[in-house]
């Protein structure tokens, strides 16, 4: 409706008549409401809640320096067997305790499954032979002109890498170098320009109930960010001999693998590496390599493309209670020498089986994981002190180290090596449970019998092995072990140390004086 400028008075004043009458007859309708009154409504329902510090701004600046890793490799096609290999297990060992750990703990190759594009790891095919994908996780710059890192058994199969960055680039990256012991690996992207990356964290100073937020690649979903906080520290899950990990309980999956999880102040206190998971999802057991484990084997591998340890050449194994006792020690910390290897640099500066290393350059060794981590955090040709236990009371050997070899030495399973029980007559050490004979070459006493209900039972001796010593004397006949049970027991030991080959492997085994 259009209103002349000369007839605004009468329009306003009709206007406010029939505001007038509307407001009287709804005074009439409602009966109880005063002349001039109009219903008052209630606020909407709010909280005045404590503020809860968001994770927001370290995601925000952390972020682009996360990346998903996609691996190929060059598969030749093979013939179909009619075997439906989906979960690729056929290219393991028939041992299901390895099965169980690749599965629960490393998620194999943390593929993410068809239904995201990647084939399961070892899945036939009938294809040209040419790159394929077999594993996709997560992984970080960590420097500007594109390192990142990731973990071994990510990119362990593959022949062809490539990085998505979080706004979806896709980049080529070549492997620089890997550590499969610390589960660690190095690829360099070339090109794209220059890279946010990020730092590690000094995480000596991180502490249980501390904040963490852990980004990665789950499932292949790409840039997935979560929360938690730290559980544990210093947790062995029988990987390797540097177990160490960090526990966290934020959300990680598979394809997580090799992604950071950050402190708040955007900076890296550890490498997501395995879970723990019976349904194969998350169930808040997550383990971390620590920052600054990773951060010593990176520049190795940045620098050299693979990693230098130290080698001392001894096979150890822990000082138990009954152990300690047996020795004199005052506690059960240390690592137990059960055999120096020959030519190893331990055997040449005199370190024997017995011998129990409790320090290395004056620092204290609590346990075997823990020398081993010592040992291999020198270089090759590093001299270093080395504190053993030896006939009730320390002496320090000079070792120089030597170079970690590249996989272990496995033990002769050769029949000819085997000692044999040779048919002599056998002899009964009641108060051990143990029935034994003279070797062959008259060095040592075979086991033909253990008492299943002896305290030798409890503690894994069988028949077939064979006693070389106690309390680190030679024992050839039962009047020797007869003598060094009596002498343990003048000196007030309640054990003895029974020193056992087996399968041309030694260990020691702890044995109270004067129990069957």
């Amino acid at each position: 409706m259009n209103i002349a400028p000369n007839s605004y008075s009468g329009t306003r004043k009709r206007l406010m008549a029939a505001v007038a009458s509307l407001a009287v007859v709804g005074a009439v309708g409602a009966g109880m409401l005063a002349t001039g009154t109009a219903p008052v409504l209630a606020d909407a329902v709010r909280v005045e809640a404590p503020q809860v510090p968001s994770f927001a701004d370290v995601v925000e600046h952390v972020s682009p320096a996360v990346v998903s890793v996609k691996v190929k490799a060059k598969v030749q096609p093979t013939a179909d067997d009619g075997s439906d290999d989906q979960d690729g297990f056929d290219n393991l060992p028939d041992n299901p305790q390895l099965r169980r750990f690749f599965k629960e703990f490393r998620g194999f190759g943390d593929q993410g499954g068809q239904q995201f594009g990647m084939r399961p790891f070892g899945h036939r095919n009938h294809g040209n032979g040419g790159p394929r994908p077999v594993a996709q996780g997560s992984g970080f710059f960590i420097s500007e002109d594109g390192y990142l890192v990731t973990n071994n058994h990510v990119v362990s199969e593959g022949s062809d890498f490539t990085v998505v960055t979080n706004n979806g680039k896709e980049l080529d990256a070549k492997l620089i170098g890997t550590d499969p012991r610390t589960d660690l690996a190095v690829l360099k992207v070339d090109g794209g320009g220059k890279f946010t990356y990020v730092d590690f964290a000094d995480d000596s100073k991180i502490r249980i109930g501390d904040w963490v937020v852990a980004v990665g690649n789950p499932f292949g979903l790409g840039g997935t960010v979560t929360a938690g906080i730290v559980s544990a520290r210093g947790r062995d899950i029988g990987a390797g001999p540097y177990d160490d990990f960090i526990q966290i309980d934020a959300s990680v999956n598979r394809g997580n693998s090799g992604g950071p999880t950050f402190n708040l102040n955007g900076q890296v206190i550890g490498i997501n590496t395995a879970i723990f998971s019976p349904s194969g999802g998350s169930v808040g057991i997550a383990f971390d390599i620590p920052a600054s484990t990773a951060k010593q084997v990176v520049e190795d591998l940045m620098k050299n493309g693979s990693v230098q340890r130290g080698w001392l050449g001894v096979e150890i194994q822990p000082v138990t209670s009954d152990i300690a006792e047996s020795l004199g020690l005052k506690s059960d910390k240390g690592a137990l020498v059960s055999s120096a290897q020959d030519a190893g640099p331990g055997k040449k500066a005199g370190i024997v089986a017995g011998d129990v290393i409790t320090q290395v350059d004056g620092k204290d060794v609590a346990s075997p994981k823990e020398l081993a981590r010592v040992i291999g955090a020198y270089q090759p040709g590093k001299s270093v002190d080395v504190t053993v236990w030896r006939n009730g009371k320390n002496e320090t050997v000079k070792v120089d180290l030597g170079t970690l070899p590249s996989s272990d030495k496995q033990a002769s399973n050769d029949d000819n090596n085997k000692q044999s029980a040779p048919a002599a007559k056998a002899d009964t050490l009641s108060d051990l449970g143990l029935t034994v004979t003279k070797s062959e070459n008259g060095k040592g006493l075979v086991v033909t019998d253990v008492d299943p209900e002896s305290d030798a039972a409890d503690r894994g001796i069988q028949p077939g092995d064979v006693i070389t010593s106690i309390n680190s004397n030679e024992v050839n006949t039962t009047d020797d072990v007869s003598k060094a049970m009596t002498d343990a027991a003048k000196a007030g030991r309640k054990a003895v140390l029974m020193q056992i080959t087996r399968d041309d492997s030694n260990r020691f085994v702890a044995l109270p004086v004067g129990k069957g």
